[in-house]
């Protein structure tokens, strides 16, 4: 059984949040609300992070360093940790949440309002309103399928962009196989036209080869 090889399916190319997109999926929280606030902090954290719902779900707030060297500890598949490193936007976010959060050490980063934490569910679903709003505004995004898996997408595309080795993206993502993070290579043509811009042309003439009498001559004598 081990050696029937498996069956091959198509595969489609990964959505992700172009800039503009995100830019209006932020704004679409309401700040003037402690929920709004508390998904927006959620959704920047995501978006450059790159975290899985499943690691977001499990934050509590000693999880975020906002000291020298900032960054948020996670435990993805396996049970194994990593470290991300935070932005200064993303650390002045978190920074301004934590005050307002105001819990203990062990509590969940961004509980309910009851407090207690949020499931995968009910983050989903509060994506799904913020998209709702920001369609509004940006109607490309209703074209694409958002999940939370999608700005971990967004996260890994802006690495990939800015120039990093993909080598660089799978350890921020927290993949065991490159071959997990080559996808990525293939889903945005910016990155396909650029490969393409820095090949050398041909430089053959356009039109049909004729050779010289010389080698006519030659060829015959054979």
């Amino acid at each position: 059984m081990l050696a029937i090889p498996p069956k091959r399916t198509e595969r489609n190319l990964l959505a992700y949040l172009t800039e503009p997109e995100v830019d209006a999926l932020l704004a679409a929280c309401d700040q003037a609300a402690w929920t709004g606030r508390r998904d927006h902090a959620m959704l920047a954290l995501t978006i450059q992070a790159g975290l899985r719902i499943s690691e977001l779900a499990g934050l509590v707030c000693q999880d975020i360093t906002l000291a020298a060297g900032a960054n948020v500890h996670t435990i993805g598949k396996g049970r194994k940790e990593r470290r991300t490193p935070l932005t200064p936007p993303t650390k002045a976010t978190l920074n301004a949440w934590l005050r307002e959060r105001a819990g203990a050490p062990e509590d969940p980063l961004f509980p309910t309002i009851t407090g207690k934490r949020l499931s995968r569910d009910a983050i989903e679903r509060r994506l799904a309103r913020h998209v709702a709003v920001a369609a509004q505004t940006c109607p490309s995004i209703t074209t694409k399928r958002v999940t939370m898996h999608t700005l971990r997408h967004t996260a890994a595309m802006r690495l990939l962009l800015a120039g990093n080795d993909i080598t660089v993206i799978a350890l921020w993502l927290g993949h065991e196989q490159i071959s997990t993070t080559n996808i990525y290579l293939h889903a945005d043509m910016t990155h396909k036209q650029q490969a393409i811009d820095r090949t050398k042309p041909l430089a053959a003439k356009p039109g049909r080869y004729r050779p010289p009498d010389t080698l006519i001559a030659f060829l015959e004598a054979l």
